[in-house]
């Protein structure tokens, strides 16, 4: 019996490709190299309005979470990457909810506290 040329499941004509080139991680490690130091130098120049370096900063944060996504994770829109996409999006969506889940229980954990003051007065 012969072996299938292709995966069980996979769509007719779509080629499964398990990683890129030599040429393709080498642009992605130009990019993140470029991106560390532009986000090393935003934080240490004065040429940046001061309020604006947490944003920048999280621009270039954001750019690089991107790169490293799409260069070394080989995450894109391909059809045969829905299963890659749907398991970052639940990742990025549980991990949200831990960050923000806990931020709203500390939140109302400070807010049921005793204030310091009144607190110090019971110390004998």
């Amino acid at each position: 019996m012969e072996a299938p040329s292709q995966a069980q499941g996979s769509a007719p004509g779509v080629e499964v490709q398990t990683h890129g080139s030599r040429r393709t991680y080498l642009i992605g490690l130009a990019y993140a190299v470029v991106l560390t130091v532009a986000s090393f130098w935003a934080a240490s120049t004065d040429l940046v309005y001061a309020p604006g370096v947490p944003i920048l900063l999280g621009v270039f944060a954001i750019a690089q979470m991107g790169v490293h996504l799409v260069f070394f994770l080989h995450i894109s829109s391909a059809p045969d990457q829905a299963n890659n996409f749907l398991a970052l999006a639940f990742g990025i969506f549980v991990v949200a909810l831990i960050v923000f889940g806990s931020l709203i229980i500390m939140g109302n954990l400070n807010h049921g506290m005793m204030p310091m003051e009144r607190l110090m007065q019971m110390q004998p």
